[in-house]
């Protein structure tokens, strides 16, 4: 990239420049939990799967710093996203040039965008930062974890903060669509409704008001999954055969939540235990798929046991059918998700919870989107020694005693709108 598409690039991607900026942005819970590492040294990294608004988020912030009285010129916005040869220091002297402007004297804000697309993009951050630190404020943003987690944990080792971005939550629906629906009790046939409508939206945001199944079917296909697979999974991990990660994800997106033994879909797929294990971890680093372990107490018994594996989204076919069984599929995929559960239950009496709440106190919680059933909560019960557990139910509400345990049944909009749910964020120290 010579100097005049440097220059120009810089001046299509930062509108504020030249006049009033406004970004599209509404309210996401990140935003107001970032807030307080704004002020901090530390460069901020925002990770996460396409689309889920790490750009438009990263845009909220430059409207934010320009309105609270920073210098406009100084807000620099960049991405690499087609620009993957450009390097960052010769960026900063172009924008230095460009605008009559020294990163050593003032203050700025530097963000720059799909930051992984850049060679050796570490070592160059980590220069930029210790030459112009104490003057601008760093913000990155990149789609796969294991660049910003894994290679940069030596090279900027005290200097980063890493967040994911995750899809939208039932909350952040809710707050896009103008609908605060309080008190909860008078409006529990139309959150019922809205959840359904969330649901489409898999959780992007550009989804939010599209109910075609066509364009659902095609956005899933060509604007997620196909981009990640074939552009970024490609490119970063130089990957032999494409068409095993398809289906692999495949067999992920249309049957969520099964439980996998590694020996047996390696059998399956044809390939060894050790390819299987490495395509699994793409999979993962690029947040197409997360997996969740057998609950136990003893950790090694964890990491040994069977494990379930969900996909981030899943297929079109599976959330458009019909039948009771693909349904009960697609509400526990989006109740798991939500809450980023990291464990399930089974023993070998095939007693099993579809998620535990792991703390002091383990909560076991199983979806039942229709008929409920106790076995498998009391079973947990008892082995582990709690007193309450829970089921979530497509509208059910109730409350059970049985044997001296309690079990609250609730219905999954209330259940995703409790105040005490997980914030719908993950942070790191590297």
């Amino acid at each position: 990239m010579n100097m005049t598409e440097i220059q120009e690039s810089l001046l299509d991607q930062n509108p504020w420049w030249k006049g009033p900026f406004k970004t599209a942005f509404r309210h996401r819970d990140i935003h107001a939990e970032i807030q307080k590492y704004l002020a901090l040294p530390q460069i901020l990294a925002f990770t996460g799967l396409r689309r889920v608004g790490k750009t438009t988020l990263m845009l909220k912030i430059a409207e934010d710093a320009i309105q609270a009285g920073l210098d406009a010129k100084n807000v620099v916005y960049f991405s690499f996203d087609e620009f993957k040869g450009t390097e960052l220091r010769r960026l900063v002297s172009e924008y230095e040039d460009l605008m009559e402007r020294d990163f050593r004297n003032g203050k700025y804000l530097l963000l720059l965008d799909e930051i992984q697309k850049l060679e050796n993009w570490e070592n160059q951050l980590k220069g930029i930062y210790d030459t112009f630190g104490k003057s601008i404020k760093i913000i990155v943003s990149g789609s796969e974890s294991l660049f910003i987690r894994r290679k940069s944990k030596e090279t900027l080792a005290g200097r980063i903060f890493s967040f994911k971005v995750q899809p939208l939550s039932f909350r952040e629906f809710l707050s896009f669509r103008g609908a605060s629906m309080k008190p909860q009790g008078l409006y529990q046939k139309e959150l019922s409704r809205l959840l359904d409508e969330y649901l489409l939206t898999l959780g992007f945001p550009e989804l939010l008001n599209v109910k075609d199944k066509e364009i659902i079917r095609k956005y899933i296909k060509e604007a997620i999954v196909e981009k990640v697979i074939f552009r970024d999974m490609q490119q970063l991990f130089k990957i032999r055969d494409i068409s095993l990660i398809e289906s692999l994800l495949n067999i992920f997106m249309d049957e969520p939540g099964q439980l996998t033994a590694l020996p047996d879909l390696s059998k399956e797929l044809g390939v060894s235990r050790q390819t299987l294990s490495s395509y699994l971890t793409y999979l993962e680093e690029s947040f197409l798929i997360r997996k969740s372990y057998n609950y136990s107490r003893n950790r090694r018994k964890t990491e040994r046991k069977l494990k379930k594996y969900y996909p981030a989204i899943i297929s079109a076919e599976l959330l458009f059918r019909e039948d009771d069984i693909s349904k009960g599929k697609v509400f526990e995929w989006l109740i798991v998700t939500q809450l980023s559960a990291e464990y399930f239950w089974r023993d070998p009496y095939k007693n099993e919870v579809d998620m535990v709440l792991a703390g002091d106190k383990p909560m076991p919680v199983e979806i039942k989107y229709g008929k409920t059933d106790f076995k498998g909560v009391l079973a947990f019960m008892k082995k582990f020694k709690v007193d309450e557990g829970m089921i979530i139910t497509k509208n059910l509400e109730q409350k059970h005693a049985i044997d001296g345990k309690k079990i609250s049944v609730m219905p999954a909009f209330k259940f995703l709108l409790r105040e005490q749910l997980p914030a719908n964020t993950t942070q790191t120290r590297q």
